[in-house]
Protein backbone atom coordinates (compact mmCIF):
# COMPACT_ATOMS: atom_id res chain seq x y z
CA UNK A 1 0.00 0.00 0.00
CA UNK A 2 1.15 3.82 -0.79
CA UNK A 3 -0.09 7.02 0.45
CA UNK A 4 0.05 9.59 -2.34
CA UNK A 5 2.46 11.17 -0.30
CA UNK A 6 5.23 8.55 -0.65
CA UNK A 7 5.03 8.21 -4.37
CA UNK A 8 7.60 9.02 -6.44
CA UNK A 9 8.43 8.26 -10.64
CA UNK A 10 9.03 4.94 -11.29
CA UNK A 11 6.38 3.10 -8.57
CA UNK A 12 3.62 0.11 -10.24
CA UNK A 13 0.20 0.81 -8.23
CA UNK A 14 -3.24 -0.83 -9.10
CA UNK A 15 -5.78 1.30 -10.19
CA UNK A 16 -9.31 -0.39 -11.19
CA UNK A 17 -7.22 -3.67 -11.19
CA UNK A 18 -4.42 -2.81 -13.82
CA UNK A 19 -0.96 -1.97 -13.03
CA UNK A 20 -0.01 1.93 -13.76
CA UNK A 21 3.29 2.90 -13.77
CA UNK A 22 3.88 6.60 -11.74
CA UNK A 23 5.91 9.07 -14.32
CA UNK A 24 5.49 12.85 -13.19
CA UNK A 25 4.28 14.06 -9.16
CA UNK A 26 3.27 17.18 -8.79
CA UNK A 27 3.13 19.11 -4.94
CA UNK A 28 0.69 21.26 -4.76
CA UNK A 29 1.17 23.37 -1.61
CA UNK A 30 -2.26 25.98 -1.21
CA UNK A 31 -1.10 28.86 1.37
CA UNK A 32 -4.43 28.83 3.06
CA UNK A 33 -4.24 28.00 6.57
CA UNK A 34 -6.04 25.10 7.05
CA UNK A 35 -5.87 24.04 3.64
CA UNK A 36 -5.20 20.46 2.30
CA UNK A 37 -1.77 19.94 0.09
CA UNK A 38 -2.67 18.18 -3.07
CA UNK A 39 -0.26 15.39 -4.95
CA UNK A 40 -0.77 15.97 -8.78
CA UNK A 41 0.50 12.38 -10.15
CA UNK A 42 0.68 11.06 -14.16
CA UNK A 43 0.09 7.76 -14.63
CA UNK A 44 0.64 5.51 -17.31
CA UNK A 45 -1.37 2.18 -17.39
CA UNK A 46 1.13 -0.66 -18.32
CA UNK A 47 -1.11 -2.66 -20.05
CA UNK A 48 -3.06 0.31 -22.60
CA UNK A 49 -0.24 2.70 -22.29
CA UNK A 50 -2.86 5.40 -21.75
CA UNK A 51 -1.97 8.46 -19.52
CA UNK A 52 -4.45 9.22 -16.86
CA UNK A 53 -3.88 12.48 -14.99
CA UNK A 54 -5.11 12.16 -10.96
CA UNK A 55 -5.39 14.75 -8.03
CA UNK A 56 -4.61 12.83 -4.56
CA UNK A 57 -4.76 13.96 -1.01
CA UNK A 58 -1.46 13.04 0.83
CA UNK A 59 -3.29 10.62 2.96
CA UNK A 60 -5.13 8.81 -0.33
CA UNK A 61 -4.13 5.53 -0.16
CA UNK A 62 -2.98 3.50 -3.44
CA UNK A 63 -2.51 -0.38 -3.95
CA UNK A 64 0.91 -1.43 -4.88
CA UNK A 65 0.66 -3.77 -8.12
CA UNK A 66 2.74 -7.27 -8.48
CA UNK A 67 5.27 -6.73 -10.40
CA UNK A 68 9.07 -7.17 -11.17
CA UNK A 69 12.06 -5.18 -12.66
CA UNK A 70 15.16 -6.88 -14.37
CA UNK A 71 17.88 -5.21 -16.07
CA UNK A 72 18.07 -6.17 -19.88
CA UNK A 73 20.12 -5.01 -22.72
CA UNK A 74 18.63 -3.99 -25.91
CA UNK A 75 20.26 -6.34 -28.64
CA UNK A 76 18.66 -4.80 -32.04
CA UNK A 77 15.76 -3.61 -33.24
CA UNK A 78 13.76 -2.36 -37.08
CA UNK A 79 11.40 -0.43 -37.74
CA UNK A 80 8.77 -2.06 -35.74
CA UNK A 81 9.65 -3.68 -32.72
CA UNK A 82 12.91 -4.03 -30.59
CA UNK A 83 14.70 -6.90 -29.14
CA UNK A 84 15.93 -7.23 -25.66
CA UNK A 85 18.03 -10.06 -23.24
CA UNK A 86 17.34 -10.01 -19.47
CA UNK A 87 20.75 -10.19 -18.06
CA UNK A 88 19.53 -12.40 -15.10
CA UNK A 89 18.81 -15.76 -17.21
CA UNK A 90 19.79 -14.62 -20.83
CA UNK A 91 16.09 -14.67 -22.08
CA UNK A 92 15.42 -12.61 -25.29
CA UNK A 93 12.21 -11.07 -25.70
CA UNK A 94 10.70 -8.58 -28.44
CA UNK A 95 8.50 -4.91 -27.71
CA UNK A 96 6.75 -3.43 -30.27
CA UNK A 97 7.22 -0.73 -31.10
CA UNK A 98 4.04 1.11 -30.18
CA UNK A 99 4.32 -0.53 -26.60
CA UNK A 100 7.36 1.28 -26.04
CA UNK A 101 6.89 4.57 -28.35
CA UNK A 102 7.74 6.71 -25.38
CA UNK A 103 11.23 4.97 -24.96
CA UNK A 104 11.85 4.44 -28.45
CA UNK A 105 13.80 7.23 -29.37
CA UNK A 106 16.39 6.31 -26.89
CA UNK A 107 17.05 2.69 -27.34
CA UNK A 108 20.82 2.42 -28.90
CA UNK A 109 23.25 -0.15 -28.78
CA UNK A 110 25.68 -0.62 -25.89
CA UNK A 111 22.99 2.18 -23.63
CA UNK A 112 22.96 0.61 -19.99
CA UNK A 113 20.76 0.85 -17.55
CA UNK A 114 17.55 -0.23 -19.15
CA UNK A 115 14.73 -2.01 -16.75
CA UNK A 116 12.20 -3.98 -17.81
CA UNK A 117 8.69 -4.39 -15.62
CA UNK A 118 7.17 -7.08 -15.68
CA UNK A 119 4.14 -9.09 -14.23
CA UNK A 120 2.84 -12.10 -14.37
CA UNK A 121 5.48 -13.54 -16.31
CA UNK A 122 4.59 -10.54 -19.45
CA UNK A 123 6.80 -7.71 -20.07
CA UNK A 124 4.72 -4.66 -19.50
CA UNK A 125 6.98 -1.91 -20.53
CA UNK A 126 10.44 -0.83 -20.49
CA UNK A 127 12.36 1.89 -18.10
CA UNK A 128 15.11 3.89 -19.69
CA UNK A 129 17.36 5.48 -17.63
CA UNK A 130 17.70 9.22 -16.76
CA UNK A 131 20.00 10.56 -18.84
CA UNK A 132 21.42 8.68 -21.89
CA UNK A 133 24.53 9.63 -24.24
CA UNK A 134 23.70 10.13 -28.14
CA UNK A 135 25.52 11.24 -30.81
CA UNK A 136 24.88 14.16 -32.83
CA UNK A 137 24.78 12.70 -36.65
CA UNK A 138 23.26 15.98 -38.67
CA UNK A 139 22.84 20.00 -37.75
CA UNK A 140 23.32 23.23 -38.76
CA UNK A 141 27.65 23.95 -39.03
CA UNK A 142 28.41 25.34 -35.74
CA UNK A 143 28.98 29.22 -35.14
CA UNK A 144 32.40 30.76 -34.52
CA UNK A 145 32.02 32.68 -31.09
CA UNK A 146 28.80 30.73 -30.13
CA UNK A 147 28.47 30.89 -26.34
CA UNK A 148 27.11 28.35 -24.23
CA UNK A 149 24.31 30.36 -23.27
CA UNK A 150 23.35 31.64 -26.58
CA UNK A 151 20.93 30.61 -29.32
CA UNK A 152 20.43 27.15 -29.88
CA UNK A 153 19.71 25.15 -33.21
CA UNK A 154 18.48 21.81 -34.40
CA UNK A 155 20.09 18.55 -34.34
CA UNK A 156 19.70 14.96 -35.44
CA UNK A 157 20.57 12.06 -32.76
CA UNK A 158 21.81 8.88 -34.19
CA UNK A 159 18.22 7.54 -33.10
CA UNK A 160 16.65 9.74 -35.00
CA UNK A 161 15.26 12.25 -31.90
CA UNK A 162 15.24 16.11 -33.24
CA UNK A 163 16.72 17.74 -30.54
CA UNK A 164 17.31 22.02 -29.92
CA UNK A 165 21.42 22.21 -28.74
CA UNK A 166 23.77 25.42 -28.17
CA UNK A 167 24.50 26.76 -31.35
CA UNK A 168 28.33 25.92 -30.65
CA UNK A 169 27.47 21.94 -31.39
CA UNK A 170 28.56 20.15 -34.76
CA UNK A 171 27.58 16.68 -36.16
CA UNK A 172 29.86 14.06 -34.56
CA UNK A 173 29.51 15.18 -30.93
CA UNK A 174 28.10 13.49 -28.09
CA UNK A 175 25.47 15.06 -26.07
CA UNK A 176 23.56 14.04 -23.15
CA UNK A 177 19.28 13.96 -23.54
CA UNK A 178 17.37 13.67 -20.41
CA UNK A 179 14.68 11.03 -21.09
CA UNK A 180 12.08 12.75 -19.17
CA UNK A 181 11.28 15.66 -21.24
CA UNK A 182 13.61 14.79 -24.51
CA UNK A 183 15.52 17.87 -24.15
CA UNK A 184 19.45 18.45 -24.47
CA UNK A 185 21.09 18.60 -21.00
CA UNK A 186 24.88 18.52 -21.29
CA UNK A 187 27.99 17.71 -23.79
CA UNK A 188 28.86 14.38 -22.65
Amino acid sequence: MFNASDLKKGDVVRIDGDPHIVETVKVQTPSARGAVTLYKIRFRDLRTKRKIDQSLRGGDVLEEADFERRLVQYLYGDASSAAFMDLQDYSQFTLAKDEIEDEWPYLTEGVEGLVAISSEGRVLGLEVPTFINLEIVETAPSVKGGSVTARTKSATLSTGLVVQVPEYMSAGETIRVDTRTGEYASKA
